[in-house]
């Protein structure tokens, strides 16, 4: 193997840090792993979405437990507010089995199967340069140390991104995305909503914009109904800070179906933060003897839902490279090549579905199942989805 008895660094310990530190180690890597916070980050996250096939795949390599629990789904379903009423009108359903998550049970998984790398907590990286006699450095106040291999898996601001591409940020959209999870207590009371969810993830459309909901595993336990509402809801809104709170009651009261707004603007969530969209491409995911993965590598708008699960296939991708590989660089090249060309798909299927959304939303009033599938193998026009696949 290419990594047998390399020096691997890896900058950031989230998702893509901790899934590309597994992928190191399985290859024979000496790894280690550098990560700003001090403490856990299970907290930091809310829901994801990943292809059964992949969690399936993961499960089977170590990457993650097989006890880590999701709430798989069979089904989208799109929904509007009836013209003039408050009531939900279903306009169509789309066969897409996936597999929610809690951000943070995930977390917790990969963390815990990349124990054999070295993990620095509370160090966070103040430079990423090429070594003089070859390899990378990495700096911190704590000192510096030199590896053959250093992966950049330090999200959006990333500071390995700049020893490749200098000076390259994210794009902003224009719009922004709400985000929240709900106690599973507050959707009880809605039989008829809950129900539907425990099959399928929803989509509610609305003039400029629209709703994504999903049940998702809870924090801690093993009960399946521990869960929580997981709810994305792209519009265009205030760019200020402030408590998100108030506008997202507002959106639900305006545009939702009376039920849905009910659950929404009812106030008691477990988390609620709301951010701007935007994305980003990187000229190229390696360029020896940096590697790019996650967000470093490129911003996907989040409606492709593709954030974590391009990290966790960047992974496998790496592991597979340094298994096949007769030399380090020659690996990371053909790391580059193939999640180079993905991130830019990703990103251009982003934007499409962004555009068709909430940019130029259709008439949702007036959809129904041919229209909607229409609508959406325009907005896909040939490019592959996991959300989408049915």
């Amino acid at each position: 193997m290419a990594a047998t008895g390399l020096r691997m660094g890896v900058v950031g310990g989230s998702i893509a840090g901790c899934a590309m530190a597994i992928a190191g180690t399985r290859a024979g890597a000496d790894v280690t792993v550098y990560e700003r916070s001090d403490g856990e980050l299970q907290d930091r996250g809310l829901g994801i979405v990943i292809p059964p096939a992949l969690h399936g795949e993961l499960v089977a390599l170590g990457y993650l437990d097989a006890a880590m629990p999701t709430a798989p789904v069979t089904e989208h379903v799109w929904l509007t507010r009836s013209p003039g009423r408050g009531r939900t009108r279903e306009i169509a359903r789309q066969p897409s089995p996936v597999a929610p998550c809690n951000w943070g049970r995930l977390w917790q998984s990969l963390r815990k199967n990349a124990g054999g790398a070295r993990h620095h907590r509370g160090r966070p990286v103040v430079s990423v340069e090429r070594a003089a006699a070859g390899g990378a450095l990495v700096r911190t106040a704590a000192g510096e140390a030199v590896y053959d291999i250093v992966v950049g898996a330090d999200g959006h601001r990333s500071l390995t991104r700049q020893a490749i591409a200098p000076g390259l940020r994210p794009s902003p959209a224009g719009y922004l995305v709400w985000r929240g999870t709900i106690p599973m207590s507050v959707v009880a009371g809605a039989p008829r909503q809950l129900e539907l969810l425990r099959k399928a993830w929803i989509t509610l459309g609305f003039p400029g914009g629209h709703g994504i909901f999903y049940l998702i595993p809870g924090v801690a336990g093993t009960d399946p109904d521990d869960r929580l509402l997981a709810y994305a809801i792209y519009f265009r809104g205030p760019t200020g800070a402030g408590d998100p709170a108030p506008y997202v009651r507002e959106i639900a009261e305006e545009h939702f179906p009376d039920e849905w707004a009910d659950i929404v603007a009812r106030g008691e969530h477990a988390s609620l933060v709301c951010h701007p969209v935007t994305d980003l491409h990187a000229p190229r995911a390696a360029d020896p003897p940096f590697v790019l993965a996650g967000d470093a590598a490129g911003i996907t708008r989040p409606h492709t839902a593709s954030g974590a699960v391009k990290a966790l296939q960047d992974a496998l991708c790496l592991e597979g490279a340094l298994g096949a590989c007769a030399s380090p660089a020659e690996a990371l090249l053909r790391y580059g090549t193939e999640r180079t060309a993905e991130g830019s798909r990703l990103v251009e299927l982003g934007r499409r579905l962004g555009a068709a959304q909430v940019e130029r939303t259709p008439d949702w009033g007036a959809m129904g199942q041919a229209e909607v599938d229409a609508w959406f193998r325009a907005a896909l026009a040939g490019t592959k989805s996991y959300l989408y696949e049915g």
